[in-house]
């Protein structure tokens, strides 16, 4: 999978007052763009970053590494039209449209639009109608309206590039959203669970609203918990015909030896984690004395650390993870072993690091007579 984020920031705002359009207006310290700028490119996995202004707004652009700027439309969807082109050529496999005026975008709502593409081709937060519904006519009450099946539409809404480029391709243009788009030719859209927090800015009041909701937010990060762990591991070579390495299975001459399956990376990982929480060591949670660890894999292991410290309030930030042997050549599978690392921490690919190096034949690994793992992992307050 190949994402990108596409947001839209080509249109006037007008009802929101000031002398500029909204994206541009000051807000808790910076702007409204600014904000829902830094809350997209947060996004774990986030390949390319695509920005749709309006032709008179080029030069208030941001100078972000990385972010495609392009021109918009007349309308909305002649904007994102334009925004699908520029990630032409890109290799971008699923795409994310979103509004500049929903600064207060939280990882959550993002996460679950993206897991929703794993089965449908398109998905788009909404919170459902929980108030009355009247119809009204001359200032009085005409009528009521069922709100059964009715929800409040949010964004970032999320498809497959190849599929919502081609139904805006077939649109006659007009439609409210991508959502109305999608369904025209056809694709089911997938509704995920929006917040409250995710407001669009249209009036002047909702600025306050905003600025109330991202200061909350800073408040929060600025009592944010961050732990950091290290973690060594060595084992021998003996006998076999391949090495288990951060839960891959690599050919070579001779296995490693250990009472476990003797993934040095993957011991190494897991006793930093266990050491940023203060927890001691594999050896204390699965002590080799034990007769029924014998053999075990090493990502019970890992499982069992994460989980320690998702029950104490903690989530995984990234994990690096160095292996020092002049044999095998760790290359090859790097990427093998990152993806592995990635769906036994329970994040994104680009939060594991797994690399190598020679300790230039000195010592038991340039005689190769083993193995060496080290590792650093950084634990933050969920």
């Amino acid at each position: 999978m190949t994402l990108a984020f596409l947001l839209v920031a080509a249109g006037r705002g007008t009802r929101a007052g000031g002398d500029v359009p909204k994206q541009w207006q000051p807000l808790a310290g910076r702007r409204v763009l600014d904000w829902t700028l830094a809350a997209i490119r947060q996004t774990p996995g986030l390949a390319n970053t695509v920005l749709v202004l309006h032709p008179d707004d080029l030069s208030r652009a941001p100078d972000a590494p990385g972010l495609i700027v392009t021109t918009g439309g007349a309308t909305r969807d002649a904007s994102v039209r334009a925004g699908l082109d520029a990630l032409e050529g890109t290799g971008t496999t699923r795409v994310l449209i979103h509004d500049v005026a929903r600064p207060c975008l939280t990882q959550a709502v993002t996460a679950r639009v993206i897991a929703a593409l794993d089965t449908h081709p398109g998905a788009a937060p909404a919170l459902p109608v929980t108030d009355a519904l009247w119809r009204g006519a001359d200032g009085l009450v005409s009528g009521t309206q069922d709100r059964t099946g009715l929800f409040r539409a949010q964004t970032p809404q999320g498809f497959h590039f190849e599929a919502i480029r081609a139904a805006h391709a077939a649109h006659p243009g007009g439609a409210a959203d991508d959502v109305e788009v999608a369904r025209a030719a056809g694709l089911d859209v997938a509704i995920v669970e929006g917040e409250e927090a995710n407001l669009k800015i249209t009036l002047p009041a909702d600025f306050a609203r905003a600025e109330a909701l991202l200061t909350k937010a800073e408040e929060k990060d600025s009592k944010m918990d961050i732990r950091l762990g290290n973690g060594y591991d060595v084992h021998r070579f003996g006998p076999g015909d391949h090495v288990m390495l951060c839960g891959v299975r690599v050919p070579h001459g001779r296995g490693l030896q250990g009472h476990s399956d003797a993934d040095v990376g993957m011991h190494a990982v897991t006793d930093a984690i266990y050491g940023a929480l203060a927890q001691g060591d594999i050896g204390r949670h699965f002590p080799p004395s034990d007769p029924q660890w014998k053999g075990a894999e090493s990502h019970i292991f890992l499982t069992h650390a994460v989980d320690l410290a998702a029950a104490q309030g903690y989530r995984i930030g990234n994990v690096d993870c160095t292996l020092v042997c002049e044999r095998p050549k760790i290359g090859p599978h790097a990427d093998a072993m990152q993806a592995a690392m990635a769906t036994l921490l329970r994040v994104a690919p680009d939060r594991v690091s797994v690399k190598a190096t020679t300790s230039e034949r000195l010592g038991f690994t340039g005689r190769e007579e083993g193995i060496a793992a080290i590792a650093t992992a950084t634990l933050v307050s969920a």
